[in-house]
């Protein structure tokens, strides 16, 4: 049953290598067939047989001897000596020896027998024995597609299973990706509902109607765009859609608000759309391009974290882009031959024409309010100024003093978790198998939470006893993962001799452990000491867990020390013991043959029976030599040595690592420098160099791009916004916006009580001074050209901020409103009809998501009232500075 079960696996395995989606496929579990000739070391010994004398024999009789080409003048033949064995039988009829008129054939002192080699691992399911097909997909092929080719392919053999064979998919990841793109995609949905109902409320159905097609517009046009770059759909790319869903109407929204208006005041509606498209073009375009300008640096992203998030700057340039044309091509066309101007109450109406023309101190409402507000802070725009840089120093201080710390990536409620296994000691592999079902049977009990327990013994790396993979229920069916890593450490802990090293699958690109210390000196033997050291340090810590080095673990290796004078006497060699020493092992390879029932060939392999295959019998071993058979310990000499690990280089130098997962609830950012301080109480040599890696490492490279990335941004705004405004104090008035917004970033982070992680709200500031400049270049630019209507500059700032209140608070309302689900970790099902709170799928994005609502919202405060209040100063300073121009001119 075990070689039908692989046989099937095999044929398996042939046709999913078929498949070009397929990468690697791998059997746990799998044999390998051989054909086995055991010798009696007795019979040998009788019959006077060496083991050179079976090799030359088996090896020499196997061939297929191409004997040449016989021409004769009349024809012209090849002529071949087939003998290439085909069975079992071809082997045993093999004449060994010949005594005077007495034939030996390998039957008279051998036992051949065709089968597995001595195994390597072992692999269970929950428990049950089994043979399993790891499939590996190539990279940027799609998972849920493969899958479903792998599935229909174990249907389509279906017919040759046994009956009593249970078929199951354990760690099915095209599961886990179904679910989170289902979770994103009811995010999508659901942005895309509040920020309609918004624009309905504030625009009305006809106008609303307008705007909302530039959703579905750009998306479509954005995924054509990135379908032609040869970018499948994946995480990344849907929440950057959940992030453009907020940011892509805006442009659509300040078009239609500006046609609404010129209908409302009497203006044909094919007019308003053609001047609010020629009228609002240039501050679109310029608000767009200052938006693209802080994404397109992350496109130049290295490394596995940038390769992993590339994908969100790629989604939203694209789908910004295709916004561009939403709002000032296409919206414009169709508002000519469907728009409608809002039916307005007589308040509106009343404001409406207060705020074209007429006393602003009279608008009525939210509007009237602002406009009042912003009269009054005008009048003292320095305190306003000092006002707003002390509350930014307060988001700033409150977040820095509240201990949050800093991490590299989110944590996220994992699918799965990965058991590492460790038993120092020169165990068989039956004994392997032993310790890993101890562990095995701790953990079945807790089925109810398990999906599947996939356990494989063995580790062609020699480091481990074995691995587990733990794939968990659904996250709303069972604890938190974290809780059951606890349970399991519990029922652990007191096996003997066993380390168990719990792992969560990671969120976002793969990483190594959080800490890794690299060890390196020019002189090797100062390492292993130093490794102890520092592997005593980690352990005396709470903070640290799953601890462990690649130093030298303790174990032996038998040598045979030959002493050549001696074995010259008995023309013994080396070559001539190690073969013999094969038979007490694995077998001396004789050659291959191929069976009718098998495409590959088996190897040819002979050994004594496992009886005689002890270490007591390698100082028992006899050799066949010149002077008959002859002891080994004649001229060998058999010590027990200290195995030799594997040898690790990095830059020509030889290393150790130390390395360690960081506890539940700890953040390394604030726990490597007490680390750092208690180095020198080690008393290490001063020979050794240390260098620390890990997470921090990828931390620190990802802080500087993004810093670098944010400095470019804010320099090719800078630049955008002196070639729209010819004027360097409104550009810095803008990117001031930018830089005191990140207190809003703090302030949310600070009221979630999140880490500012390093990757998501990194991106976040970046995403931010992107947003923040749109509002405050259609702020601007309303008030230069009211300037240039002739309004005295206080005026033109009350008027600006009265005609524009309306369309910044909508597009700040829809950006937030699109991300709020993310933020509060809400999962809406439409189709299910179910709420979900705090799936995996908002995890993975609620930095990112806080970081942009909290600084978004902070920043439409500043646009609304320090922008103005900054014009304001730049107005009386330039007065100044005519004063005093005049006055020496007098």
């Amino acid at each position: 049953p075990e070689r039908a079960l692989i046989s099937l696996a095999r044929t398996l395995r042939d046709k999913l290598e078929g498949f070009s989606e397929v990468l690697e496929i791998r059997i746990g579990g799998d044999r390998e067939d051989m054909l086995e000739i055991l010798v009696d070391p007795l019979l040998m010994e009788s019959y006077q047989l060496n083991m050179n004398d079976i090799f030359n024999l088996v090896s020499r009789n196997n061939r297929l001897v191409a004997a040449g080409i016989m021409d004769t003048g009349k024809g012209r033949f090849p002529i071949k000596v087939p003998s290439v064995f085909e069975t079992i039988n071809d082997v045993m009829s093999m004449p060994i020896k010949v005594s005077d008129d007495k034939v030996i054939y390998f039957s008279d002192v051998a036992k051949i027998r065709r089968t597995f080699k001595d195994p390597s691992s072992f692999v269970r399911v929950n428990g049950l024995p089994t043979i399993s097909l790891e499939v590996m997909k190539r990279p940027g092929e799609n998972i849920i597609y493969t899958v479903d080719k792998v599935k229909a392919l174990l249907v389509e053999n279906a017919h040759l299973l046994p009956n009593n064979i249970q078929v199951s998919y354990a760690g099915d990841e095209s599961k886990d990706v179904k679910n989170m793109l289902n979770d994103l995609q009811n995010n999508v949905l659901s942005a895309v509902l509040l920020v309609v109902v918004v624009i309905i409320a504030v625009l009305g159905v006809r106008s609303a109607s307008l705007v909302g097609i530039a959703i579905p517009g750009s998306f479509l046009t954005g995924i054509l765009v990135l379908w032609m770059a040869g970018i499948t759909v994946n995480i990344v790319v849907l929440f950057a859609l959940i992030m453009a869903v907020g940011m892509l109407v805006d442009g659509a929204i300040v078009v239609t608000e500006f046609a609404d208006r010129e209908m409302n005041a009497g203006v044909a509606r094919h007019k308003a759309y053609l001047d609010a498209a020629k009228r609002m073009s240039w501050p679109i375009i310029a608000s767009t391009a200052t938006t693209l300008a802080a994404f397109a640096p992350l496109l130049f992203w290295p490394g596995i974290t940038g390769e992993f998030m590339k994908y969100l700057p790629l989604t939203l340039i694209a789908t910004l882009t295709a916004s561009l044309l939403m709002a000032l091509i296409f919206i414009p066309v169709l508002g000519s031959v469907f728009g409608k101007a809002r039916l307005l109450s007589e308040k509106e109406k009343n404001n409406a024409i207060l705020s074209e023309r007429g006393d602003l101190l009279k608008l009525s409402g939210l509007t009237g309010l602002y406009v009042k507000t912003l009269n009054n802070a005008i009048k003292k725009p320095w305190l306003v100024l000092v006002t707003t840089t002390v509350i930014a120093g307060v988001g700033v201080s409150l977040f820095a003093t509240s201990n949050l710390g800093v991490e590299f990536f989110p944590e996220v409620e994992p699918s799965g978790i990965n058991v590492k296994v460790r038993s120092y000691g020169d165990f068989s592999i039956h004994e392997q198998d032993n310790i890993m079902s101890m562990v095995e049977q701790k953990i079945l009990p807790l089925s109810d939470e398990i999906d599947t327990l996939y356990v494989k013994t063995g580790d062609s790396t020699g480091e481990l006893v074995g691995h587990m993979r733990i794939n968990l229920q659904d996250w709303q069916d069972r604890r938190s993962a974290n809780e059951i890593i606890a349970d399991i450490q519990s029922r652990t802990e007191n096996l003997p001799g066993v380390e168990i090293e719990l792992k969560k699958d990671q969120a976002g690109p793969p990483t190594g452990k959080d800490l890794q210390i690299e060890i390196s000196s020019r002189y090797p033997e100062l390492l292993q000491e130093t490794a102890d050291k520092l592997h005593q340090l980690l352990l005396q810590e709470s903070y640290f867990v799953n601890i462990e080095d690649d130093g030298e673990k303790p174990g032996i290796e038998w040598q045979f020390q030959i002493n050549r004078a001696d074995a010259a006497r008995y023309s013994a060699d080396a070559v001539l013991l190690g073969s013999s020493v094969q038979f007490l092992t694995n077998g001396l390879m004789l050659g291959t043959y191929r069976p009718d029932d098998v495409d590959d060939e088996l190897d040819i392999r002979v050994r004594y029976p496992e009886s005689e295959r002890t270490l007591s019998k390698l100082a028992e071993l006899r050799l066949q030599t010149n002077a008959g058979q002859v002891p080994v310990s004649h001229f060998v000499t058999l010590l027990p040595s200290a195995k030799q690990s594997s040898i690790k280089k990095v830059d020509s130098r030889i290393v150790m690592t130390v390395s360690a997962d960081m506890a539940e609830g700890y953040n390394l950012s604030l726990i490597l420098p007490e680390l750092e301080k208690q180095l020198p109480s080690l008393g290490l040599d001063p020979r050794v160099s240390l260098k620390v890696r890990g997470q921090n490492e990828d931390q620190q490279e990802a802080e500087i791009f993004l810093k670098n990335a944010f400095m470019v941004a804010l320099a090719v705004m800078a630049l955008i916004l002196v070639l729209q405004f010819n004027s360097f104090y409104q550009a810095f008035l803008i990117l001031s916006a930018v830089i005191f917004s990140t207190a809003g970033v703090f302030f949310g982070l600070f009221l979630t009580q999140s880490a500012f992680g390093i990757v998501m709200s990194g991106i976040g500031v970046i995403s931010l001074a992107g947003i923040v400049v749109n509002n405050n270049i259609v702020l601007i630019d309303t008030y230069n050209v009211l300037k240039t209507q002739g309004l005295n500059s206080r005026e033109a700032i009350l008027r600006t901020g009265a005609q524009r209140i309306r369309p910044v608070l909508l597009t700040t309302v829809t950006t937030i409103l699109g991300l709020m689900p993310m933020v509060l970790k809400v999962n809406l099902d439409f189709f299910a009809r179910s709420v979900e709170f705090g799936a995996p799928s908002t995890q993975w994005w609620a930095q990112l998501a806080t970081a942009i609502a909290g600084g978004l919202t902070f920043a439409t405060i500043l646009t609304l009232i320090l922008t103005p209040c900054l014009l304001m100063i730049g107005v009386n300073c330039s007065a100044w500075f005519n004063t005093i121009s005049k006055n020496k001119d007098a």
